[in-house]
């Protein structure tokens, strides 16, 4: 009889922290995961849209875009606004979603920004014995004298992107991936519009190669040095002739 007081406590306690857990983690509804799926979808399709090659705005239609992931339009209307949240896209009343450019000023920011993240993943692949350096180098492995970037462009513009995502993956940081996530649509996109002007290509492979071999030598402060100056060199000839290229 002695211990009914503590059985009843206990039970009563048992049913209170199942009531919290019931708030804490709310069973996931069907349409929350197509929510889920359809951002996915549409971010990278944004990241991958060339969308500072063109003075006209790119503009997505909600129709178009229901019809082609073969979903309702109710998840494509709640990931546009999480893609607006993000700064991705822009809902312009009567004339569909905006896939958002930023300002000169933003994209100087923005690859300052990029060159101090991607310097410091370039100081941690030198201090992983484990790094698969090699896979850096066999990006550029079709350039050469006889195949020159200057001349094949497309080609060499992809291997530029290439190489500074495998920098931030190749670090081992998911903070630094998570972070390099949002920038990537606009400083990708930056890179692909300047690397064919003033032989900047030429430059870039010289300067990738560079890094390369100080990763390869593990000389810690050399790499992250001329990764960063590599990149705040983009910044420096955006500041320059940005105004011809984003207004």
């Amino acid at each position: 009889m002695t211990n009914l007081p503590h059985s009843r406590t206990a039970s009563s306690s048992k049913r209170s922290l199942n009531a919290a857990n019931d708030e804490l983690f709310p069973r996931i509804r069907t349409e929350e995961s197509f929510k889920s799926k359809v951002y996915t979808a549409l971010k990278d399709a944004i990241i991958k849209m060339d969308v500072y090659s063109q003075p006209a705005p790119v503009m997505l239609d909600e129709r178009e875009l229901s019809d082609r992931l073969g979903v309702s339009r109710t998840p494509i209307r709640e990931a546009v606004a999480m893609l607006e949240q993000d700064g991705f896209l822009r809902t312009v009343p009567r004339r569909g979603i905006l896939v958002v450019r930023k300002t000169k000023r933003e994209i100087i920011e923005m690859v300052q920004a990029w060159a101090a993240l991607e310097s410091m993943a370039v100081r941690l692949i030198t201090l992983d014995p484990n790094a698969d350096v090699a896979s850096l180098r066999q990006i550029f492995k079709d350039f050469s004298d006889a195949h020159k970037p200057t001349e094949h462009l497309n080609e060499y513009s992809s291997a530029n992107i290439a190489f500074h995502q495998a920098i931030i993956r190749m670090s081992g940081s998911q903070v630094l991936c998570d972070i390099t996530d949002n920038l990537l649509l606009h400083v990708r996109g930056i890179r692909q519009l300047t690397i064919g002007k003033l032989d900047r290509a030429q430059r870039s492979i010289e300067d990738h190669l560079a890094i390369i071999t100080a990763i390869e030598n593990r000389e810690t402060e050399t790499a992250e040095k001329l990764s960063r100056e590599h990149t705040l060199g983009l910044a420096a000839f955006i500041e320059e002739h940005g105004n011809e290229l984003f207004e």
